[in-house]
């Protein structure tokens, strides 16, 4: 009896391995080129849960895409674009609630991946997403040299940021005093800064982020930055498409691209 039984185990392990793989949701985008299917990563619930149910509610019906970038985004989400109004800027409508962030080092910016917008960092310092504004990843090839300097340019910018804060620290502590050395202190800022940054993860991409970003292609500077929820699985070549049209100076296509969400897979 032993060897059926283990046999009938593995074969119950297999099926159940076969329906995780394929417990997801799909939400397609219905625009006037076609279809796009997108499936919602189960690692990002809160924004996966959102989006089904903005979807459900028919909140983005008659939207359009109001941000297109050749060879990085397709952006929508804004309702304030229903009947959009020529010449009009659009970006700055949502739900009246921000999203917590989801990040997941194995959630990346990849060709094809679907992000949530966000408001920047001295507003919003925890990352929170938008609770509507969602973009497609068009992005573009990288060479292995290019990742490298992509690498160099953010450790830069990051040592930067941390200097300031440093900085900005010790200056508040002497506000009270008549006169500021700023030579003195920018001195004590230097030599401090050198200690803390050692102990400071680097800004280091994976052999996954290489690959697909030297493969496929992508926006590698955003990861870790804007919470990556899903993918398209069907439709690409529409948002390639999309990418290359016309737009003014903020962005915004010339003609209104509309769309519509609804959920295809519960």
């Amino acid at each position: 009896m032993r060897k059926p039984l283990f046999i009938i185990s593995i074969l119950l392990l297999a099926f159940s391995c076969s329906q995780d793989k394929n417990d997801y949701r799909l939400i397609k985008i219905q625009t006037d080129k076609g279809e796009i299917v997108i499936r919602l990563y189960n690692e990002t619930p809160i924004h996966r849960d959102n989006i089904i149910k903005l979807a459900e509610e028919k909140y983005y019906d008659g939207q359009i895409f109001h941000r297109i970038i050749n060879n990085f985004v397709v952006q929508g989400g804004d309702p304030t674009t229903k009947n959009a109004k020529p010449d009009s800027l659009y970006g700055n409508g949502g739900p009246n609630y921000l999203i917590e962030a989801e990040f997941n080092d194995t959630l990346i910016h990849k060709r094809g991946a679907v992000g949530m917008a966000r408001e920047g960092d001295d507003v919003n310092p925890q990352k929170k997403s938008s609770g509507s504004q969602f973009y497609i990843v068009k992005g573009k090839l990288y060479t292995n040299q290019q990742l490298d300097d992509l690498e160099k340019k953010i450790e830069s910018k990051n040592k930067s940021k941390l200097y300031k804060k440093i900085f900005d620290d010790k200056l508040a502590k002497q506000k009270d005093q008549l006169k500021i050395d700023t030579i003195s202190l920018s001195l004590d800022v230097s030599v401090a800064i050198d200690s803390i940054w050692e102990t400071i993860p680097k800004f280091k991409l994976s052999e996954k982020q290489r690959k697909a970003y030297t493969t496929i292609g992508g926006i590698p500077h955003l990861d870790g930055n804007y919470t990556v929820f899903g993918e398209v699985i069907q439709g690409m070549d529409i948002i390639d498409e999309f990418s290359s049209v016309n737009t003014d100076q903020n962005d915004r296509p010339i003609k209104d691209i509309t769309f519509s969400i609804s959920v295809l897979k519960k």
